[in-house]
């Protein structure tokens, strides 16, 4: 009866197949964390880039201060300027028929310079008033030969002096009669 009560027991359920474990389904898994915590990384960083940007009046403010520190610099670079007296000459090749009417200033760097040339006015009018005789209408009709001959005339005296250097020549006023 042993033998028929071992046989009649219901067989014990069977182990399952013990094969490779599926790695495919783990790797997904991993896979897929890692996207969900790259997206999250990104929304946050996007939260904290959006946290930064200033806002209208920060930028308003800014603007201001930027505006108040250009104006503060062009005050310091600018130089002091000394006015010469006018300047009336024929133009060469005109035959007295085509006159330059020029006022100019020199923009120096320091004082040296300006006492210099409060005192070698003469000397140096004489260089300006030979050099503007010596050009042709053609030569200064145009914004290139106006800036070229500014140049020439800061060049010629710069050669002269000997204290310092004239930093610009403005013409303040330039008129012909063609």
């Amino acid at each position: 009866m042993a033998d028929a009560a071992k046989a009649e027991a219901p067989a014990a359920a069977p182990e399952g197949p013990k094969g490779p474990k599926p790695i495919l389904m783990y790797l997904l898994v991993i896979l897929n964390m890692a996207a969900v915590v790259g997206v999250g990384v990104m929304i946050h960083m996007k939260n904290q880039a959006d946290k930064k940007k200033p806002t209208i009046d920060q930028v308003i403010e800014g603007e201001a201060e930027t505006k108040h520190e250009e104006d503060k610099h062009v005050e310091d670079t600018t130089g002091k300027t000394i006015p010469l007296e006018t300047f009336l000459v024929n133009l060469a090749g005109s035959r007295g028929q085509i006159l330059l009417k020029v006022d100019l200033e020199f923009e120096v760097d320091g004082d040296a310079v300006l006492k210099e040339i409060e005192k070698r006015k003469p000397q140096i009018r004489d260089i300006v008033i030979i050099l503007l005789s010596s050009k042709t209408y053609k030569e200064i009709e145009s914004a290139e030969g106006k800036n070229a001959l500014r140049d020439e005339v800061r060049d010629r005296v710069n050669a002269f002096l000997t204290k310092g250097k004239i930093k610009r020549v403005l013409f303040t006023n330039i008129i012909t009669n063609r």
